[in-house]
């Protein structure tokens, strides 16, 4: 399902898609708003030779034509690309009104070259970018230890045979049908998200019982040297299982269930 929007950028308007929960935007409207062309639909048409020419690049092959709200008020299909492929077309745009922009691209590209070499780096950020948020130190604590258990069990996962996204995505609904009896999507229509990091809206117990959890598949998964998705999904449900007992006896202590409606902005109180 597809739902349009309008986005300013430089304060001109950039149509955009949500596209298999990805936003796409429309190219020809970025290009309107980063060059003094009169005409993008031929600005973009060049541009696709030229760059074709000079780097073997075609910029088409990152796109998608997706059906976006035209002046006259009628849905028609539009070259649209995603925020990546908008970055590397940005790059591509020889315009003063471009320049800050591939600066920043260079800029955040250094940042990520700094990150690999000294991964503390990225923690310092993530933790800073919390901060900013308003989140309190206390939930930063346990998200970036989360964080943490969350990479541990992925290396493991890819370690043992789990190649694809689609893998980690079935693994993970293992572990969450077991220790919340949802499984993610589930649970972000229950705190009413569409494209925020359910982890960000969880409160101390979700965090908590999802860690349990993730660590208790990790064990699992190198006690019993496990290899293949299938026995990674047998040993995902177990993991879960340890942390779906855990929250069921606690849920019997307070009288209310663990897994919240509530998001992170709604908590505030309660977090502070």
């Amino acid at each position: 399902m597809e739902s349009t929007r309008i986005a300013l950028f430089k304060g001109k308007k950039i149509r955009k898609t949500l596209h298999q929960n990805e936003w796409w935007f429309s190219v020809t409207d970025v290009i309107f708003a980063l060059t003094d062309s009169t005409d993008p639909r031929d600005y973009w048409y060049r541009m696709k030779i030229r760059v074709k020419e000079e780097d073997g690049f075609e910029p088409s092959t990152i796109c998608r034509q997706l059906k976006l709200e035209a002046p006259d008020g009628k849905m028609r299909e539009t070259d649209c690309a995603d925020t990546e492929g908008i970055f590397r077309i940005i790059q591509s745009i020889p315009s003063h009104k471009a320049e800050p922009f591939k600066r920043w691209l260079a800029k955040v590209g250094y940042e990520r070259v700094q990150e690999i070499e000294n991964p503390e780096l990225a923690t310092k950020r993530t933790r800073m970018l919390y901060k900013l948020k308003g989140y309190p130190d206390s939930w930063i604590e346990k998200r970036m230890r989360g964080i943490a258990i969350r990479e541990e069990l992925t290396d493991e996962w890819q370690k043992r045979g789990a190649q694809e996204q689609k893998d980690y995505e079935i693994l993970t609904a293992e572990i969450s049908k077991a220790t919340f009896g949802i499984t993610p999507n589930q649970y972000k229509k229950i705190k009413q998200l569409k494209r925020e990091n359910l982890r960000d809206h969880m409160d101390d117990f979700e965090l908590i019982f999802t860690m349990l959890g993730e660590r208790s598949s990790t064990e699992i998964h190198r006690i019993e040297d496990s290899k293949g998705v299938p026995k990674l999904k047998k040993d995902a449900k177990r993991g879960g299982k340890i942390a779906g007992i855990a929250r069921k006896e606690l849920e019997k202590e307070i009288g209310k269930s663990v897994v919240s409606k509530k998001t992170f902005f709604q908590k505030e109180n309660h977090f502070s």
